[in-house]
Parts: structure tokens; sequence; C-alpha cells
């Protein structure tokens, strides 16, 4: 991006999803945090998941998870801000360790990192000896540096293809790792982790969506139950959706992920409708332009990693972007 544009300029990109008296009320934060990149040779990685002041407003490198580790290694700034959650500036600081790597808001957790330790997954290994580990980026660098080779939900069946193993251990999001069983041969044993925004939606509501809005293209995120991306047209990451609405240009279409997700996507495609069944993430929501500001203001919430987890944690990170 273009650090050179001013804050009423960047509303254009977004006018059609962000009322103008709301965008007034950014304008401020906007101006300083452009005003911040420049003066501490900064950039903002945000996921898709945040809301569109931030998305289109003042990030520099936006994606999914795998697309924002990807990029992160090719950062050529001095301070990296992760909009996003903490296993996110994680990831970006092991891929990174000599840079500045903030995360606005400390609080920015994920249900799904919360829901396995180092500790359950060297239990997982005594009960399944041999059986390699397959981590989420969804998860603690600690976890990470536990398992064998990471995975996102836009390359997992690719990632477990590669092992060249008759079964794999797949942790910690069950609905991913069943969704990935039905597309391959390989056995996948799964752990009990779940997203607290995809668990949220069910195969009633994918039915009730189409009776509701007839014709609509229904595009389920893996991390949903089985049952629902059974029901749905599509299923894939968010990078994915992305993809899948700029080819296809549906008339009409539901993507079933995070809430902020459509809004983002709806910018560049104003000529479809898109359905917002809104479920939002609590933890993306606590980034705010704001805390983005204060961030790059007084370096604040700097995210380490301890050196001890850092080398095999990024050895497994490195393992899935070679592939």
């Amino acid at each position: 991006m273009n650090h050179r544009v001013s804050a009423s300029s960047l509303y254009e990109r977004v006018r059609h999803v962000v009322p103008k008296a709301e965008w007034m009320s950014f304008e401020d934060d906007v101006e300083a945090i452009l005003e911040l990149k420049r003066q501490r040779n900064a950039v903002i990685l945000a996921h898709n998941y945040q809301t569109p002041e931030i998305f289109h407003g003042v990030a520099d490198i936006v994606g999914d998870s795998l697309a924002l580790a990807r990029k992160a290694i090719d950062v050529e700034a001095d301070v990296i801000v992760l909009a996003g959650v903490h296993f996110m500036a994680e990831t970006a600081k092991l891929l990174n360790p000599d840079k500045t790597v903030l995360i606005p808001d400390m609080g920015a957790g994920c249900s799904l990192a919360d829901s396995i330790t180092p500790e359950d997954v060297a239990l997982l290994r005594e009960a399944h000896p041999g059986v390699p580990v397959i981590t989420y980026v969804n998860t603690s660098a600690a976890v990470k540096a536990a398992s064998d080779i990471c995975c996102t939900s836009g390359n997992a069946r690719q990632v477990v293809e590669s092992l060249g193993v008759p079964r794999v251990l797949m942790i910690p999001d069950e609905y991913l790792a069943r969704n990935v069983a039905r597309e391959t041969k390989v056995e996948v044993i799964a752990w009990h982790g779940h997203c607290e925004v995809h668990e949220l939606f069910t195969a009633d509501d994918v039915r009730q969506l189409r009776e509701n809005y007839p014709g609509v293209t229904v595009l389920a995120h893996p991390e949903c139950p089985p049952e629902v991306v059974a029901e749905a047209d599509f299923a894939g990451s968010t990078a994915v959706m992305v993809d899948f609405v700029g080819r296809q240009r549906p008339p009409r279409v539901v993507l079933l992920t995070e809430c902020s997700m459509s809004d983002n996507v709806a910018v560049n495609h104003p000529d479809v409708e898109f359905i917002r069944p809104c479920n939002l993430c609590p933890h993306m929501k606590r980034i705010t332009l704001g805390n983005i500001r204060a961030a790059l203001e007084e370096n604040r919430h700097e995210v380490t990693v301890d050196p001890d987890i850092a080398g095999p944690a990024r050895r497994a990170v490195e393992r899935m972007l070679a592939i």
C-alpha cells in the first residue's frame, strides 16, 4: 500500500460497506497510523477477519493465516504489527526473529489455541507411537514446537498427503480433521478442539438460508461441523473463499465464517449480494484502530518466543511453507 495516501482518499475503497459518518470517526486514527508507519518503518499484517477500516484502511499485508505466514518472511520493515490474534503474532515472530513484532491487544486469543497444550501432544504421542503430529497454525508456539509440521485450513489435505504415511494426528480442530479425512485415504486422528465462531453454524442454518434467499451460493469454512460442510456448495479457507467469489461471481452468496470477512470481500465485489449470518470472533474484535495506534506509539505488547521453543516451532512452520 502507498503510505502517502490519506484517510479521506482511502474512504473511496470502503464507501459502500462503511457509512461516511462512521468513517469520519476513524480518520484521526487512520492518519496517525499512516504517519507512525512511516516514522517507525512499520508494516501492519491484517487477517481476513479484521474490520474494513483496518483491513482496507491501514493494513499493508492482508490474507488468511497461510498468506500472512508466507508474506511475513519477506517483510522488510523494522516493526510488524499483527492485526489478528496472538498465535499469528507468534508465527510472525518465529519467521522474523530479529524484528519487533507487536500485537495491539494481548487478550486477542483463540479458542482453538486454548484447547491444547504441549503436555496433551506428549500424551497423544504416547497413545499413538510413531504417528506424525500435524498442528494447525491456530496454536501456541509451544504446541507447534511439540509437533512435526504445521498446516492451515487452506493446505491441510496437502500437508496430510505429503507425509506419505497411512495415519496422522491432526490437532487441535476436530472439525477440520474430520473434513480433511473425508477427502483423503489417510487415516486422520482428531483432537476435540473447536473454533467458537465456526462451531455455531448448523446444517439447519444452511437449509434456512436456502429457503430465505433462493439461489444463494453457500461457502463454508472447513472449521465448520462436517454436516455444515456437506450442506454447503463449496468449502475452503478464507483465501479460497475470496478466490471463489472472484472467479465465479455468484449473484448472491453467503460465507459461513467470521462476520467481517463478508464486508472485506464485498469491497472488491459490489456487484455480488452478500448475505451475512453474523458470527463475530470476540478475539479478532479486540483489535481496533485505537489500539493499533497505541501499539505503534508506545511499542506496546511486544511478542517474544522462548528460544528453546522458537527453534522447533519455526521448523514446523517452515516445513509447511516448503510444501
